[in-house]
């Protein structure tokens, strides 16, 4: 699968042929749901966008706006990696909020499934602190992509968090 880069088509690296089913650019399908123990439950729209130059790297965007005031709310963009010879493989996330993180797991045929290991905070970041995250995407044999993401701060455990569908458009 070819990326374009400054009007060019580069070859997918060989080593992100267990990934290529992410390439692309999603948008969710209806709105998504937010929850937390501490916040007000919301609604909200989601744009991914997984390309690739043609290193061993996956590159990403995900912007998310609020579903009824189409209000940017929170961006994430990063790289994701995969261990050569490996099912492991590790997102590096960069956040809006001023939270950078690394999560890793394991890829099985269609599915990620995440867990935090390192997390950094900008020093200004407000409380309460997020501790741990857990991410799982997901191609449905419908094609469709699923995304839940389990959040823990320093006064909630491990809960979910948010949960949305996407369709492949582009």
């Amino acid at each position: 699968m070819a990326s374009p880069t400054d009007g060019n088509a580069v070859e997918l690296n060989p080593i992100l042929k267990p990934l290529s089913w992410l390439l692309g650019t999603w948008e969710s399908d209806e709105p998504g749901e937010g929850t937390f123990p501490t916040i007000k439950p919301f609604r909200y729209t989601e744009k991914l966008h997984f390309s690739h130059v043609g290193q061993p790297v996956i590159n990403f965007t995900f912007n998310a706006f609020h579903a009824e005031s189409n209000k940017p709310l929170h961006r994430e963009c990063g790289f994701i990696r995969i261990q050569p010879g490996t099912n492991k493989v590790a997102f590096i996330i960069a956040q809006n909020s001023g939270l950078v993180e690394i999560e890793e797991g394991e890829l099985t045929e269609n599915q990620l499934k995440l867990q935090s290991q390192s997390l950094g905070r900008i020093s200004f970041a407000k409380e309460p602190h997020v501790q741990q995250i857990g991410r799982v995407l997901q191609l449905r044999p419908d094609g469709k992509l699923e995304q839940t993401v389990s959040m823990a701060t320093n006064n909630q455990p491990l809960t979910q968090h948010l949960s949305i569908t996407y369709s492949r458009s582009s």
